[in-house]
Formats: C-alpha cells, sequence, structure tokens
C-alpha cells in the first residue's frame, strides 16, 4: 500500500488577481510564501519518501515546503497539471461573467458536458489524474509520496475516488490554498483518509479566510471580479483627467498645482504605443478604476512602468485595487518584463503600505519631480 499526501498549491496570482488560470504559468503570492512556511511545519515530523508535482511553476514552487528541508528530488509530471483553460486561460473572471455568463455557470456547477473553447472538459481532467496518481503511486509501494496539484484537479480525483456520479460533483468542496488531503492506493485503487484539510493556515494567510464565493453555508457575498477595457480617448479624456485630479487631490492637497495638460500629454504618449496605454477597469459596465502603462520607460533594464494606478472613491477598500497590479502583469509580463515599477508619494501612507502588502519596495527616488516621490519596483519573474 502507498500513503499519499495530495496537496493544492499556495496562493497564487490567478487567486489574488481574480485571474483565470489552468495551465497559466503563474507565480506564488507574498501571502503563498507565508502558506509555505505552514506546510512546512505541517510536515516537519512526516516521513515522506518521494515528493512529485504538476510542471507548473506554482506547484512546483510549494512543493518546496517538503523537498527542500527533507533532501529529496523534486520530480514533475504533466498530468497532474490543473484542467486546460484553453481560450479562457488569463481572462479575468469578471471578463468571463460579462461575456460568456452561461458557459461560466455551467464552469462553476461542474457541469460534465461543459468544456472550454480548445482546452479540456471534466471528464478528461479526472482520467488524466487517476491515471497520473495510480501510476506515481505505483512506483512506490509500501512508501509515502507528496504529491502537488490544483484546486479543480483535485476536486475531480476525489469524485472519482467517492465514486460520485456526475450529478454530485459539485458536493466536492473548494479546497484553500495548500490544502492536504491523505489517500492510500492499494491494488491499483484508491481511497480516503481526509480531505481538503487547512488546519495548519491560521486565519491570517488563509485564502478562504478572505474569500466566499466558495461557501456553502449562506455567507456566500457576491464577488466583485473587474473587467477590462481600453479606453475610448476621444470620448473620455475627461473621465481620466478627473480620476488624476482626484488621485492629485488625495494625495498632495489642493494647494500643490494641478498640471492636467501634463498628463494628458503622458497619457497620449502611452496610448500611441498601445490602446492598453490607458485601461478602464469595470465592474460590470460600471467604472472601478483606471490603469495607465508605459511600454517604453523601464524596458532597457526589463521593467514595464506604471505611471498611475487608481481606484474610484466609491470602490475604495473593496481590495480592488491588487487586480489592477494583475493586469499590469498580464500586459507586461508576455513582453518579457521580470519587474513592475511605479512611483509613489512617500507621505501617500495608504498607498505606501498597500503596495509594500503586495511585494513592492523602493528603490530610489524620482528626480527633478514638483513632489517628492518614491520608486518602487515588484519583481514578476520566475526566479526567486
Amino acid at each position: 500500500m502507498t500513503t499519499i499526501y495530495l496537496v493544492r498549491h499556495a496562493e497564487a496570482e490567478g487567486n489574488l488577481y481574480r485571474r483565470i488560470h489552468g495551465w497559466y504559468d503563474s507565480l506564488i503570492t507574498e501571502n503563498g510564501f507565508a502558506q509555505i512556511k505552514a506546510l512546512e511545519e505541517r510536515f516537519r515530523d512526516i516521513p515522506v519518501d518521494a515528493v512529485w508535482s504538476s510542471d507548473l511553476y506554482r506547484t512546483k514552487t510549494t512543493a518546496r515546503a517538503i523537498y527542500v528541508p527533507k533532501g529529496l528530488e523534486l520530480h514533475t509530471d504533466p498530468g497532474l497539471r490543473e484542467i486546460n483553460l484553453g481560450e479562457w486561460e488569463d481572462v479575468t473572471w469578471g471578463q468571463a461573467r460579462h461575456d460568456f455568463l452561461e458557459e461560466l455557470t455551467r464552469f462553476d456547477t461542474d457541469d460534465p458536458t461543459w468544456q472550454a473553447p480548445n482546452g479540456e472538459n471534466f471528464h478528461q481532467l479526472g482520467d488524466r489524474l487517476v491515471e497520473t496518481v495510480l501510476r506515481i503511486a505505483d512506483m512506490y509501494p509500501g512508501q509515502t509520496v507528496a504529491m502537488f496539484s490544483h484546486g479543480m484537479a483535485i476536486r475531480q480525483l476525489l469524485s472519482r475516488v467517492r465514486e460520485l456520479p456526475e450529478a454530485e460533483w459539485p458536493t466536492v468542496p473548494h479546497g484553500d490554498n495548500t490544502a492536504v488531503s491523505k489517500l492510500f492506493c492499494d491494488g491499483g485503487k484508491l481511497s480516503i483518509e481526509y480531505e481538503l484539510d487547512n488546519s495548519h493556515l491560521p486565519e491570517s494567510i488563509s485564502t478562504h479566510a478572505r474569500q466566499s464565493w466558495w461557501r456553502k453555508d449562506g455567507k456566500k457575498k457576491p464577488d466583485i471580479n473587474l473587467r477590462y477595457r481600453p479606453v475610448d480617448w476621444e470620448r473620455e479624456k475627461d473621465l481620466y483627467l478627473e480620476a488624476r485630479r482626484d488621485a492629485w487631490t488625495c494625495t498632495h492637497g489642493k494647494d500643490v498645482p494641478f498640471d492636467g495638460d501634463d498628463f494628458l500629454r503622458d497619457a497620449e504618449s502611452c496610448l500611441a504605443r498601445t490602446p492598453w496605454g490607458v485601461t478602464l477597469a469595470l465592474t460590470g459596465d460600471s467604472l472601478a478604476g483606471v490603469l495607465q502603462l508605459d511600454t517604453a520607460r523601464g524596458q532597457e533594464d526589463g521593467a514595464g512602468y506604471i505611471p498611475f494606478c487608481y481606484i474610484t472613491p466609491q470602490r475604495r477598500g473593496q481590495g480592488l485595487g491588487v487586480q489592477l497590479i494583475g493586469q499590469a502583469v498580464s500586459v507586461f509580463r508576455p513582453m518579457g518584463r521580470d519587474r513592475l515599477r511605479l512611483r509613489c508619494a512617500p507621505y501617500n501612507q495608504r498607498a505606501q503600505q498597500f503596495y509594500r502588502k503586495y511585494g513592492f519596495y523602493k528603490v530610489g527616488e524620482e528626480a527633478n519631480s514638483r513632489v517628492p516621490l518614491d520608486i518602487l519596483e515588484k519583481y514578476i519573474g520566475y526566479e526567486r
């Protein structure tokens, strides 16, 4: 008999930025690294003979919790990957809800007939996971193996082990990041001792503790997931200017003159290089924020520059700002940029605290600026 610890990856960019990540190779968040430390402590005195993970970065990074302190080799197998979401990959959940609500509803309810365009369906996912887990377990008779996989993949595997009919697939809970399931494999048959246990996570770092979309106890609240579109400059430049004016006044006060023409010229320069130079963030069809991206500044040293990151007054305090950071990552990473860079007034304590929380740190100060500005940077590459 083989003992299997099946572990979901730590919190990753898709969980934080509210983007659809199946085979998209996302990174672990700052909070995710705290979860990995907690997972390492959980397994400190548990013997493990081998460690396997999917070949995606977020599972390989999470697997460090076990294979590094135990001095083991990490093996990878693409069969442990998340569901392939095809044309949905890296789309925001807000965009998916706006563009294909019916298909998203079928996905959310584990409809066995659902399939993402050019992606996998749930049957294909379950078949792949069962085959992979059995094949790996067969290599370690009488031993203990830790396997690192993904949320939907683990749910489908557990459905198969429970021998649930399709109609009961939705009864399998959504596991927290780093949740652990303990299984046994004996004679090619899998059984469960416990599933999706996150007892090693204090509430302060649990992803599920900060979210409610997964609840089935009457405490579920609507998700606020953003979608994005390029600004229509001729119709909406005044909207951009008012957002700039509000941000300037909130940060520097009314006594420091606001130069709207300079900001308009800067935005037009960004838009000349990409239609995403000024992006509107929307909840449904309502404005929630503005994101400006400069694809030229910082290019020489691999940085993507963010001149403006703004949430409207009525949407502040709802945790949406980090989703704008995710949109910047989604634009700049395919360009080969491995860091984000922006400016922030040192006395804007709310913004400084926000950026520190999500991995930005001070690397310098802006020269020849009318107001004091720190230069902050966040690493978004694949080596840490």
